[in-house]
């Protein structure tokens, strides 16, 4: 099952794919937003076995949206990945490493992502995306962390590194937080679907390969990511989680970073990929 939200900017429509077909949510959903994700993955399975959704027409024509609208907040986790670690000149964190994203970052797998003017050093990082469905405060413990998660989905946690490393002090938020850096998508799948710690993640730069890692080598798993982010604030259903990049980044030295014109694709099997170009901002 497929949660997506598609239609014009500012005029998606919730969906669902399941067994090939998209249905229309509007019968059980305005949105896939906030309280949505509390139950709505079973409030869905349940239209669908009575067969209550009406099929969405030219679905396959519709611009693909964020397949979660207006979270009240994206959370990032940094140097997740040993191996990404290394190529950014740090050892691997004994901590989470947090930081925020403006929710307003949030575009469409496929949608421009935009070169801000000034920018040099655009680079990509493919991640696996946690989509919380109840909200999380001080666990106990990680092993009752993944009962708090709704699904997953593909991130790209678009960054300007000399905005990150150079103007924005201990914070990384100033070369995190520009319009269009965290393309999400196409859809949303159920946690109980995935096995979150056995998914290959990948990423290509016109059409050649970068990344192709698993999210098998996180440092910290989403079980324990979801449990110790609770322990300092609360997490709200249809918050985001970008779970951090494996290596592969044009910040190791290896690779260009972006221009204008050139293509991202950003894919983790299982979940679907995005297809994105760099555009003029």
């Amino acid at each position: 099952m497929e949660l997506l939200r598609l239609g014009p900017v500012g005029h998606e429509i919730p969906a669902v794919r399941h067994d090939g077909v998209v249905y229309d949510l509007r019968p059980v959903t305005d949105d896939l937003q906030g309280e949505f994700w509390i139950d709505g993955v079973d409030r869905v399975r349940a239209a669908l076995e009575e067969d209550a959704l009406p099929e969405l027409p030219d679905a396959d024509a519709l611009r693909v949206g964020a397949p979660v609208a207006r979270p009240t907040a994206i959370l990032c986790i940094g140097q997740n990945y040993a191996a990404h670690a290394a190529e950014s000149g740090s050892p691997a964190p004994t901590d989470p490493i947090l930081f925020f994203k403006h929710p307003n970052t949030l575009v469409g797998p496929n949608d421009p992502v935009l070169l801000p003017p000034g920018a040099t050093q655009l680079d990509w990082e493919a991640e696996l995306a946690v989509v919380i469905g109840r909200r999380a405060s001080r666990l106990a413990s990680p092993e009752e962390a993944l009962a708090h998660v709704a699904g997953y989905t593909v991130a790209n946690d678009v960054s300007e590194r000399v905005w990150q490393r150079e103007r924005g002090g201990p914070q990384w938020g100033k070369g995190k937080s520009m319009p269009t850096s965290n393309p999400l998508g196409p859809a949303v799948i159920p946690a109980d679907e995935i096995d979150p710690q056995g998914l290959r993640i990948w990423s290509r730069i016109n059409g050649e390969p970068r990344q192709d890692s698993s999210t098998a080598d996180m440092v910290f798993p989403v079980a324990q990511l979801v449990w110790d982010l609770s322990q300092y604030l609360t997490l709200e259903p249809g918050d985001v989680i970008d779970t951090g990049t494996p290596e592969g980044v044009a910040m190791s030295g290896r690779f260009p970073f972006l221009q204008v014109g050139d293509r991202m694709e950003v894919g983790i099997d299982g979940l679907g990929a995005h297809d994105t170009t760099i555009a003029a901002g």
